[in-house]
């Protein structure tokens, strides 16, 4: 073989091996996202609990970069302190290894029936779970089948002196480490860097040390991802990423000088082939030993480190200080994050928490409401609509690129309701911010001042409409229906206590005072306008409910 053939079915096979990697990932965070957002929400205080979910989760999900970008969410939202995240960024770190482990077992004779099997899977169902897993086994399928091209580009070196030699430097830690480290930073995976040392291991053409050098330099380069993408990014993810690169240089460090020593306990827990001899025993040993070792090596760093969980987000405090917020921002998106986009369950679910952000704001509005009437200032109510605005020109937009990428019918479904949703607070937003709180203004440039029974029936029709605005809110962002069949159930009170103020508007206008005509006009306004926000929040509740289930509870 040339040498221009055996460069080409090297980089031919390393194509396929990354395109076979990012196949099996998306397949496995479009089938199993959602629940792995689950099982990391659920996180307990327990920093070792934590390091655990975060090795599950980015195991299942094969990126610790996805893995980190939920945490950060968690952080950003205090639904997580930093030293928490801590513990999970470590975990993630340890479910990265899973890769070596998968591409250490040499299965050549699987790679065209799982790539079969995982194309048929999706040419026949075209939606659904089932295409998600087809996709996965089309990926593992292109990475068994990407390392025998490249173990076949590279069989030829065996025999070749000068390539022997190099091979031989790489004993040397430190250039085992830099070349490790250059390559994954060329090609932004670590993963790649760790297959193509299993792949020359297969072929006997590295011993077990350079390939824990290689490890070691892998997990070094892939700082530069996690940097790259810590780039405009929050504060919260660019400590993540510190305590990301931190704990790979440290860990790095630490294990240089040992790494005989961890060889040794690799080669031990590894299967031996003391039939076989030189070479041959190479190949057949050296790939699992490197796998072994990268496990090893990742859960040993996580037990040594994590007890200096809050040591790591002090450091990653001080690399990146609090910065001095902007004076013209109004308000930023908390659980909005790019990153996520590549797994819709995740995308959606974070547009969800923005909602309930949103609705977080409205319901502020709400509670404000009796002290702006007194006040007659309706300024602070005003802000918070524009703050709401903001938001949900920021979840359309999110939600907009979520809608370009693959998604199951339920999804889709989904997708359409926070739409709607997004739209239907804004609605409500505005019917208070802009068209209710400014009545009180005008009630105080026109210095009038209602009866007490006109007070109080205006104070029970707010506080019917505030209890059916929050229930609302809270059936849109939760799903729950419980609290929209409250809505809906109190229709007819509502209605009542608006038909009780008319009549006794109608009743003051026989009354002796020159300013009636100015009252009843403008607590009609205030009437219209109540009942403008109880609409709103009765459409959102009707969204909610199944059909069928509005059967009778509104009449008229």
């Amino acid at each position: 073989m040339n040498s221009l053939t055996m460069i080409v079915q090297l980089l031919g096979g390393l194509a396929l091996f990354l395109y076979g990697m990012e196949k099996m990932t998306d397949g496995l965070k479009a089938a199993a996202g959602k629940q792995m957002n689950a099982l990391l929400s659920k996180l307990t205080t327990n920093r070792v609990m934590g390091a655990i979910t975060g090795m599950l989760v980015t195991a299942v999900i094969q990126s610790s970069s996805v893995t980190t970008v939920l945490v950060v969410g968690f952080v950003s939202a205090g639904l997580m302190s930093l030293v928490q995240s801590v513990g999970v960024i470590f975990g993630a770190n340890v479910g990265t290894t899973i890769t070596a482990q998968i591409v250490a077992f040499n299965m050549t004779a699987l790679a065209l029936p799982l790539i079969t099997i995982g194309f048929g899977m999706g040419f026949i169902w075209k939606n659904g779970t089932a295409r998600h897993y087809g996709a996965m086994l089309m990926g593992l399928g292109l990475i068994f089948y990407g390392m025998a091209a490249m173990g076949g580009a590279m069989s030829p070196l065996r025999t070749n002196p000068q390539f022997a030699e190099f091979m031989q430097s790489l004993t040397n830690p430190f250039l085992g480490m830099l070349a490790g480290a250059v390559f994954t930073a060329l090609v932004q995976s670590s993963s790649a860097t760790i297959g193509l040392a299993v792949v020359m291991a297969t072929q006997g053409l590295i011993p077990l040390p350079a390939g824990i050098a290689l490890v070691f330099g892998a997990k070094i380069g892939t700082c530069v991802t996690a940097l790259l993408a810590a780039i405009g990014k929050p504060q919260e993810a660019k400590r993540a990423a510190a305590i990301h690169v931190l704990f790979n240089l440290a860990g790095a460090m630490v294990w240089l000088p040992f790494i005989d020593q961890l060889a040794a306990i690799a080669a031990w827990v590894s299967p031996a082939a003391t039939e076989l001899e030189g070479v041959e025993r190479m190949a057949e040993e050296v790939p699992r030993q490197i796998a072994n070792a990268a496990t090893i090596w990742a859960c040993a760093n996580a037990i040594v480190f994590l007890p200096f969980s809050g040591v790591f987000a002090w450091l990653a405090g001080r690399i990146v200080p609090e910065r001095a917020s902007a004076g013209r921002v109004i308000v930023e998106a908390k659980y909005l994050d790019d990153a996520l986009l590549q797994v819709p369950s995740m995308a959606l679910e974070r547009a969800r928490m923005e909602l309930g952000h949103m609705a977080e704001i409205v319901e502020n509005m709400l509670a404000k409401l009796e002290a702006v009437f007194e006040s007659g200032d309706s300024t602070a109510v005003s802000q918070q609509h524009d703050q709401v605005v903001v938001l949900r020109d920021a979840i359309l937009a999110f939600l907009q690129k979520a809608g370009r990428r693959e998604m199951t019918d339920a999804e889709a479904d989904e997708l359409a309701r926070l739409v709607a949703a997004t739209s239907e607070i804004e609605e409500m937003s505005g019917a208070i911010g802009r068209e209710l709180a400014p009545l009180a203004e005008t009630f105080r440039q026109a210095s009038l001042t209602p009866s007490e029974d006109t007070r109080t029936r205006l104070r029970q029709l707010r506080e019917a409409m505030d209890e059916a605005a929050r229930s609302a809110l809270l059936a849109l962002v939760e799903m729950d229906e419980r609290a929209a069949q409250r809505v809906v159930a109190n229709h007819a009170k509502f209605r009542t206590l608006g038909a009780e103020l008319s009549r006794l508007q109608a009743e003051r206008l026989a009354e002796d005072d020159p300013e009636r005509l100015l009252k009843h006009r403008m607590q009609i306004d205030v009437l219209d306008k109540l009942r403008r926000v109880y609409r709103c929040a009765e459409h959102m509740a009707i969204s909610v409910l199944p059909r069928g289930a509005l059967a009778g509870e509104i009449s008229g």
